[in-house]
């Protein structure tokens, strides 16, 4: 599907805000949708079904973490948070709640318009159900729990392939830490990170051409972590 094809809600209170992505969004080819609180994004995410939509958290009626909850409950559109909120504690309350990205207020039109490449392909992506991955020269079948590199096979650990297979499920977005530790170890681990920084360092010693300065699996300081396949896209 084209970008001409595709539609963008954004729910933001800020009508500067709200012109300045229409702007951008059009150029690009995309139909754009506004809402100027959250019930009306709510209203609006329901009767335009967007392919993605822009959520602010500091909207004036629901805090934009709600207005996630509510949608998640029914759509599995990519949502991106545009907030000037910064604190971690907030990010992964807006993650958690069922956000796949997030931008900080003050933000680049640049950066926005990738995370929303990215979010619109993870999206085809999982639609269509693809189950291999290329890091570099490394291809990876996640189906068949394989790993080639060119100097031959490298074996991951069923603990390694899990934490992996989560990590692409998501790729291009942020996954937190209680995400991963859930789906990966189970509900009694999501207090235990230290598991978590062991096997992603196990990880990138495997896959990244360089261990010290990753290029695929990146951190998202405080909050998770971030399967990044293309260069730039992120």
């Amino acid at each position: 599907m084209s970008a001409a094809q595709q539609s963008v809600l954004v729910i933001d209170d800020e009508p500067q805000i709200r012109r300045l992505l229409h702007t951008a969004l059009e150029a690009e080819g995309y139909r754009v949708v506004e809402a100027a609180n959250g019930q009306r994004g709510i209203i609006e995410a329901g009767s335009h079904k967007p392919d993605l939509a822009i959520v602010d958290l500091g909207l004036p009626d629901l805090d934009g973490a709600e207005v996630i909850r509510r949608i998640r409950e029914w759509s599995a559109m990519p949502l991106i948070v545009l907030s000037a909120r910064t604190q971690e504690a907030q990010k992964i309350a807006a993650l958690d709640a069922g956000a796949d990205d997030y931008v900080t207020k003050p933000f680049g039109v640049g950066e926005l318009l990738a995370r929303i490449r990215v979010a619109l392909r993870h999206a085809a992506r999982r639609e269509h159900g693809g189950t291999s991955l290329t890091l570099g020269a490394i291809e990876i079948d996640l189906a068949k729990r394989l790993v080639h590199a060119p100097g031959g096979e490298i074996h991951l650990t069923p603990i390694e392939f899990r934490l992996l297979t989560c990590l692409a499920q998501h790729e291009g977005m942020v996954v937190t830490h209680r995400h991963l530790l859930r789906e990966v170890w189970g509900p009694t681990h999501v207090e235990q990170p230290q598991y978590l920084r062991v096997y992603m360092k196990q990880l990138r010693q495997k896959l990244e051409p360089d261990p010290v300065r990753p290029r695929f699996l990146l951190t998202e300081t405080g909050v998770g972590y971030r399967l990044v396949l293309g260069e730039g896209e992120a």
